[in-house]
């Protein structure tokens, strides 16, 4: 682990590459797994508020979803999670394009509708967080439907911490993502 700030970054995020590669997957993490994504629980209230604007751009499956359970849930471990159709696969927040997936909170973020891009542990994505009283872990989180993005990434050599940057950036604000790179640099 290093650490910047009050934050320890587990090795794995500097060392391992990664870019997503959504011609191969299509999306695969929004619609597969056991519950949906983390949440923060200041970001349930901006789900509450920011549905009526996002609905436009949801499927009728995934609305159906999240009038019939609400804007998020607590899953089978207790935490804070987005709804998922059916329970625990596909998130209720999903939209197609193309045949991939596409998150209709960012598509109203993308046309102005709403100033919330999504939420973190989204944008974060490999990278999970661990919160702790005053400190959190990231840590990155293997997938085997991401093994195109890790393939992709070695050949651009685009380690996990700078896909990232800008979540990152958007988490623990731009001087810490800049100690981030000082600390890698100096290894």
């Amino acid at each position: 682990m290093i650490e910047v700030g009050n934050v320890l970054v587990h090795e794995d995020v500097i060392n391992n590459d990664f870019v997503c590669n959504l011609s191969k997957c299509k999306g695969a993490c929004c619609i597969e797994g056991d519950a949906g994504a983390p949440l923060l629980p200041r970001e349930t209230d901006i789900l509450k508020e920011i549905y009526p604007k996002v609905k436009p751009y949801m499927t009728e499956k995934g609305i159906k979803a999240i009038e019939e359970q609400g804007t998020h849930v607590i899953d089978a471990d207790g935490d804070l999670t987005t709804t998922c159709v059916g329970g625990n696969k596909e998130c209720a927040y999903v939209t197609w394009e193309n045949g991939i997936t596409k998150c209709a909170i960012e598509k109203a973020y993308e046309l102005g509708e709403i100033d919330w891009k999504k939420p973190i542990s989204c944008h974060l994505y490999p990278i999970r967080t661990t919160h702790y009283p005053g400190f959190d872990v990231l840590h990155y989180d293997r997938w085997h439907i991401c093994s195109d993005a890790c393939t992709f990434g070695k050949e651009l050599q685009v380690p996990v911490y700078k896909f990232l940057k800008d979540p990152l950036i958007r988490e623990y604000g731009a001087d810490w993502y800049a100690d981030l790179e000082k600390t890698v640099e100096a290894l």
